[in-house]
């Protein structure tokens, strides 16, 4: 008996020292520059986005911030990410960033800072996105600007969504929505 309580223990003791290394277990930037962790995330469905000012889909961040508005009471956030990876499309400092976006299309949701979403400097975050090996769900090439991934309220990858597909799609809204949807 003591030895079944000594093996149960230290079962115990090994499994709250593995580190989490999924979707929660990232922290970023914001595009001030604070920490931000997305463990905060717990609980909400997220969009996860890359974005950029000088792409022929900018005008997404309109319906980002329309569908942000319309859900983001209902545990539903958009996490934009800039990222100068597709034709030098995003040029900018994380403040001349930050003013685009609240001066033409009024974001509000979370901007973070400007990273890689490929190549060398990859991100670990988007590593992991991209990743079946890290996500355990499937590989995803980020296609080009505005490719969005879904993540929801367990930390699990749902989905990657083609660049062109406009965030108020009604996959994505049925989606937020929890109606059943084949995609």
């Amino acid at each position: 008996m003591k030895k079944y309580i000594f093996l149960s223990f230290a079962a115990m003791l090994m499994a709250c020292s593995v580190p989490e290394t999924g979707f929660y277990s990232f922290t970023v930037k914001t595009i001030d520059g604070d920490d931000f962790s997305l463990s905060q995330l717990k609980g909400k469905k997220v969009l996860v986005v890359n974005v950029a000012s000088h792409c022929g889909l900018t005008p997404q961040y309109e319906a980002l911030q329309a569908l942000y508005d319309r859900y983001k009471d209902r545990n539903f956030v958009i996490i934009g990410f800039p990222a100068n990876n597709f034709g030098a499309q995003e040029p900018g400092s994380n403040a001349e960033i930050k003013a685009f976006c609240t001066t033409n299309y009024g974001v509000t949701f979370p901007m973070m800072a400007k990273i890689s979403v490929q190549g060398d400097a990859l991100a670990p975050l988007y590593k992991w996105l991209t990743s079946k090996a890290e996500n355990g769900k499937e590989d995803a090439e980020v296609r080009w600007n505005f490719h969005k991934f879904l993540i929801d309220e367990t930390g699990q990858w749902v989905r990657s969504i083609d660049p062109r597909t406009l965030p108020t799609d009604e996959s994505i809204v049925a989606w937020i929505e929890e109606l059943e949807i084949k995609y």
